[in-house]
């Protein structure tokens, strides 16, 4: 079976394939604008006023004012100046990797549910419908080729089944993904891009959301996407699970 790279397209079937729709076309995601410093905080006209007229401090001695009287008592020696502590550092911001140049992946792993599989590119039929990984290979996932690589600012798309007709397949425990678990693709060029996992959803297939998921990004995220919710033999799965993550690591070639 296949799946229409459109608006509301055809959901995979019954026999394993992810039961939502595919991705509509990939727009060029926008770049981003200039960015700007923070206004300067004007000085307000009551202040600039007030340090205009500003008295002199108090305490200050004129001429013919009277000098302060001296104490006939031995003076104190002046304590010496307490060195004051130095602050301590503050902790710093983990700041996100620069996006990768375009790659294609690999390979796939997902640590925390013991996933390490293939990656093989998708395309689309005569129809202009996506087509799916093999159902006789239900190890391996595809990559929707039309969109971004993983690591690159953008939405890449990893579709993978959760079962066939015999029986379970690469993306069977999706659904246990939890935010903070980790994603890493290995790509052609040998740069792994590690993406965390910020949320795991569930969407009936009247309901799902196609720009959510499949929309341009300003920073490199990438969706996995199997079948999911309840089966039915003639209409297939329900529901689309769908895993939303985000570039939070880079790792050079080995070679």
């Amino acid at each position: 079976m296949a799946a229409a790279l459109v608006s509301g397209g055809v959901w995979w079937a019954q026999d394993g394939e992810p039961s939502g729709p595919a991705p509509a076309a990939v727009a060029a995601p926008p770049q981003p604008g200039p960015v700007t410093a923070p206004p300067a905080v004007a000085e307000s006209k009551a202040g600039q006023q007030a340090g205009r007229g500003a008295a002199r401090p108090t305490g200050e001695v004129g001429a013919g004012a009277p000098k302060p009287p001296q104490s006939k008592s031995p003076q104190s020696k002046p304590e010496p100046p307490q060195s004051k502590p130095k602050p301590s550092p503050s902790p710093s911001v983990k700041r996100p990797p620069a996006p990768l140049p375009p790659s294609p992946p690999r390979q796939v792993a997902v640590p925390a549910i013991t996933i390490e599989a293939p990656v093989m590119r998708l395309g689309l039929d005569a129809s202009g419908r996506l087509l799916s990984p093999p159902v006789d290979n239900p190890r391996v996932t595809g990559w929707y080729a039309g969109g971004a690589t993983p690591g690159e600012t953008g939405t890449a798309i990893m579709v993978g089944h959760r079962d066939t007709r015999r029986g379970p397949a690469v993306f069977i425990n999706l659904d246990a993904l939890k935010p903070g678990n980790t994603v890493r693709v290995t790509r052609e060029d040998g740069i792994t891009a590690v993406f965390t996992v910020h949320r795991v959803s569930t969407f009936d297939k009247d309901q799902f959301p196609d720009k959510e998921v499949y929309g341009p990004a300003k920073r490199p995220e990438l969706r996995l996407l199997t079948c999911g919710g309840a089966f039915d033999r003639e209409d297939g799965y329900e529901a689309n699970i769908v895993v939303f993550a985000h570039l939070t690591a880079t790792e050079p070639s080995k070679a």
